[in-house]
């Protein structure tokens, strides 16, 4: 699976998908360090990536529809998180077969503990 990682998250975030098997792109790497959502968006669907973020906007369907998407992944994010947190969710997500295997035009909410795919 491609992953396009956003501006968001930790620069390690691409090592660890790679550690993996997945492939990665920063945005920061493409030049979109500060583009808005939608460039954003329109990058992970060009390149048919699975977005990965922080951004809970994302998660709003009527804007970022999933079947459109390789994928949206979500992290619930708590605003002291560090990178190890972050990088550790991750992981549990990316320890998750059964989830990646479903991915494709879905939303999933990533949480400590859960993770939600959207639509079900």
């Amino acid at each position: 699976m491609h992953f396009l990682i956003d501006a968001d998250l930790p620069r390690s975030t691409k090592g660890l998908l790679q550690r993996y098997g997945h492939e990665a792109t920063d945005v920061r790497d493409v030049g979109l360090r500060a583009a808005k959502d939608p460039a954003i968006a329109a990058l992970a669907q060009a390149h048919q990536s699975c977005l990965i973020t922080g951004d809970f906007g994302f998660a709003d369907i009527r804007n970022y529809v999933p079947a459109s998407y390789q994928g949206i992944v979500v992290l619930a994010l708590p605003r002291n998180a560090t990178a190890a947190f972050i990088l550790g969710l991750i992981e549990v997500f990316l320890q998750q077969p059964e989830v990646l295997a479903k991915l494709e035009g879905r939303l999933a909410i990533v949480e400590p503990g859960r993770i939600r795919l959207r639509p079900p």
